[in-house]
């Protein structure tokens, strides 16, 4: 950074120790799971909500563009920034702060790692279900900051329904308070959900207090192989149509399989052609119970081998294979592009139809996978990048993916975000009266656009 000034400044606040403009620190924090890349001026690492305050101010007075970030695991370039400035990492802010177990709650810093704190509530006989693949790594205010889901969301729900509270640091440095520790409150506008989901565009969260729920006391998982992707998804909408909510029904097509096989060597069928991983917990009667109306209803789907976990250890390997399919499908070609849509539950088997056409059609490769039991798959259209004919081809598949989901009712996003890797494709969506309300409420908080500029709208349609 060219401003030695402000850089000895920063260096006053967090302490020279926290800060850094080398090359190599520079890089690390210049990209996120889209592996696209811009180099921020200078990375600092913040403890306290104070620091980022005046740090913010210092932004402000300069007119210095700063990205917060959690564990950079994002899929939509949330936390990239696209404009350089201040890489403000949150991962020193990782206490949990308190834990209640009369109320249920519990409150924690931006940077607690999402499967630390299950753990640590479940010891407790707690638990805090929002469960995104890369729990073992993400951040609670990451997931705050993009919305994250998980296959529990199903019967669940979502980051967003189990955040209470919040202390935010907004864009002029001001410390805001939202929400409450109670379970109900209807004071003032929700500026608490308003927070949700907005991508650290509006304001930076410091501290957050959290609804917990009791652990079940009982879990069982199924694996179910299926010879076409479309027995599976007709499987999905028969189960939700019976009145059955697993916690997970969780979907993979034939393209993910074997890359899951290729990596993991797990004795899947390389032959299927989809497979569902469901789940159910509750009471040990009730689990029981479900298991046994879901497995009638796979063998009347046509599912040719069902898979019920005797032990934690074998439901742990099945959802190992879940969790390991992101990084798996990457060998299949050297570049993709990921999309996280939605559809109404009842309407994947159009959707699958549709993306199935597709591939024949342009013969392009598009794996798919998710959570096929709230409508949200993930869509990951691989192309090599030196391929100018196969990288064509892949746009004119993305493009008639997302014009698909719309009319079929559907949204663009379900858990990862716009970014920027989306923010073309917002009006797809979004009518624009809808838009301009959101770009006025952005720029009431940050006039300057200086927090995490260039996200969620194009990049000619900031305002």
């Amino acid at each position: 950074m060219k401003d030695k000034k402000l850089l000895r400044a920063i260096q006053s606040i967090v302490g020279k120790e926290n800060v850094s403009t080398s090359p190599e620190e520079r890089v690390c924090y210049s990209y996120d799971a889209t592996n696209i890349k811009h180099l921020p001026d200078m990375v600092v690492h913040p403890r306290k909500s104070e620091e980022i305050s005046q740090i913010m101010r210092l932004a402000n007075k300069h007119l210095i563009p700063v990205v917060p970030r959690g564990a950079g695991c994002g899929f939509s370039g949330g936390s990239v920034p696209i404009r350089g400035g201040i890489s403000l990492v949150m991962t020193r802010m990782n206490r949990i702060l308190q834990i209640d177990e009369e109320n249920l709650t519990c409150t924690v810093e931006p940077g607690v790692v999402t499967g630390e704190l299950q753990r640590t509530v479940e010891e407790m006989g707690l638990f805090y279900p929002p469960d995104p693949s890369s729990l073992e790594y993400c951040t609670i205010g990451g997931n705050i900051a993009e919305g994250a889901g998980g296959p529990r969301a199903l019967r669940y729900g979502v980051t967003r329904d189990y955040v209470l509270a919040l202390e935010v640091v907004l864009p002029q440095g001001e410390v805001v308070h939202t929400g409450s520790q109670v379970m109900k409150s209807v004071v003032g506008y929700d500026l608490t959900k308003l927070f949700v989901s907005s991508e650290g565009t509006l304001g930076i969260i410091t501290k957050i207090t959290l609804k917990l729920l009791p652990l079940p006391q009982s879990r069982k998982t199924m694996m179910v192989v299926y010879p076409s992707v479309e027995k599976a998804a007709t499987t999905v909408s028969s189960i939700i149509m019976n009145k059955i909510i697993p916690s997970c029904l969780e979907f993979m097509d034939n393209s993910c399989i074997n890359s899951v096989e290729d990596n993991l060597k797990a004795g899947l069928p390389r032959h299927a052609g989809a497979i569902l991983i469901i789940e159910v917990d509750g009471s040990p009667l009730q689990t029981g119970k479900e298991m046994e109306l879901i497995s009638a209803l796979c063998q009347k789907e046509g599912a040719s081998q069902l898979m019920i976990a005797a032990s934690a250890q074998e439901a742990e390997q099945m959802w190992k294979v879940r969790r390991s399919l992101s990084p798996a499908i990457a060998s299949i070609r050297d570049s993709k592009i990921n999309e996280d849509i939605v559809v109404p539950r009842s309407r994947i088997p159009q959707l699958i139809s549709h993306i199935e056409e597709l591939k024949r059609e342009l013969k392009v490769v598009i794996p798919c996978f998710g959570h096929a039991g709230d409508g949200n798959l993930h869509l990951n259209f691989m192309y090599n990048k030196d391929d100018q004919d196969e990288a064509e081809r892949i746009q004119r598949a993305l493009h008639s993916v997302l014009q698909r989901v719309i009319e079929l009712g559907g949204s663009l996003s379900g858990e990862h975000g716009i970014g920027f890797t989306k923010a073309p494709y917002l009006s797809m969506e979004l009518d624009t009266a809808t838009i301009n309300l959101m770009k006025s409420i952005k720029k009431t908080f940050d006039p300057h656009n200086i927090l995490n500029p260039g996200k969620i709208f194009p990049p000619d349609d900031e305002g």
